[in-house]
């Protein structure tokens, strides 16, 4: 990363910090993501707002501060493997890199993660792994992960996901709750769920299949 994009995203994490505090290793990996290479390229000079931007088969890259936000609430520990449901530009999979050992993500739509992964490469980060796939199915392959976050609206989570949730293992979604959208913290605890509402939002729904 040239000093210039060093300065605006060092810049861009103490921006979401003043709104949302965030622990030093969450702030220390959004300053360290360069989130130009994620916003289409018509859209590269509000890069650093903390605004959702468009991209491409009508879906949205998330606010750096909602992206922010939902890591911390993951309480991400450095030796662990998340899994992440919905890819999209691969922007919060490439800050949850900088802070898991492993990172399993998942989209549906398969112009979204072919793009993705050419970022990732660019970036050469290689603990990201990726797959094509309906997200509510999880990755039982490599399962069970410390951590599974949503990166859109669920009306359900599906029992296969918690499955695959490590036990004492965090799930952070965004739940569909009436007209509301609240994202929501799930801890395993053996056969029982701890939920926590943490705060309302606006997120993509999550859809079925796959998009080719």
């Amino acid at each position: 990363m040239d000093r210039i994009t060093a300065t605006k995203t060092a810049r861009l994490a103490q921006e979401c910090h003043q709104i949302f505090a965030l622990s030093e290793n969450v702030k220390k990996a959004i300053a360290s993501t360069n989130r130009e290479m994620f916003v289409p390229t018509g859209f590269k000079h509000n890069a650093y707002k903390l605004d959702a931007l468009p991209m491409g088969a009508q879906q949205w890259i998330s606010s750096p501060l909602t992206v922010a936000k939902m890591t911390e609430y993951l309480e991400p520990k450095k030796g662990d493997r998340v899994l992440e449901v919905g890819c999209g530009s691969g922007y919060q999979a490439a800050v949850l890199s900088h802070l898991f050992r492993g990172v399993f993500t998942i989209e549906r739509i398969e112009s979204l993660i072919l793009e993705a992964k050419t970022r990732f490469r660019t970036l050469g980060i290689s603990n990201i792994h990726t797959r094509l796939d309906d997200g509510q199915n999880g990755w039982i392959q490599y399962a069970p992960y410390d951590r599974i976050l949503f990166s859109a609206t669920a009306k359900s989570i599906p029992q296969k996901l918690f499955d695959q949730l490590r036990d004492g293992g965090i799930l952070v979604a965004p739940m569909q709750v009436g007209t509301k959208q609240i994202i929501t913290k799930f801890k395993k605890n053996g056969s029982s769920l701890e939920k926590i509402e943490l705060e309302q939002c606006d997120f993509v729904p999550i859809l079925d299949g796959i998009q080719k």
